[in-house]
Formats: C-alpha cells, sequence, structure tokens
C-alpha cells in the first residue's frame, strides 16, 4: 500500500499537469487565460480531493492483488 505521504505526492504531481492541460483547453474554448486559469483551479481542487479519497479506497481494497 501507497503511504499517505506518497498518494499526496502522485496527486499533485497529476494536478499539475491536469492545470496545464485544463488552462490549455480553457483558453482555447474562451479566448481567455484568466478564465481558462479559473476553469483549471476549480477543477483542480475537486480532482485533487477526489483523486486522494479515491487512492485512498482502493488502498484498502484486497481484491485482485494476489498474496501481498
Amino acid at each position: 500500500m501507497d503511504s499517505r505521504k506518497r498518494t499526496w505526492i502522485k496527486a499533485i504531481f497529476w494536478q499539475v499537469l491536469g492545470v496545464i492541460s485544463m488552462v490549455i483547453v480553457g483558453y482555447l474554448f474562451t479566448g481567455s487565460i484568466k478564465a481558462g486559469g479559473a476553469m483549471a483551479t476549480i477543477n483542480a481542487g475537486l480532482g485533487l480531493a477526489t483523486y486522494v479519497i479515491y487512492e485512498r479506497f482502493w488502498a484498502r481494497v484486497k481484491w485482485g492483488r494476489g498474496n501481498v
């Protein structure tokens, strides 16, 4: 099982990639870096929280792991 620290580090790096892509998509759809940045910030906050909850949930599920 991953440690809590590792889960958070993975989540943060994943969100950095997500923010970059969301700013680009938001800019392409709105023509505004500010609007794209706002969309990315909201998405990152929600995504980070749900990712950590998701990872911690699956860290407790033993199904499919074999003899670990």
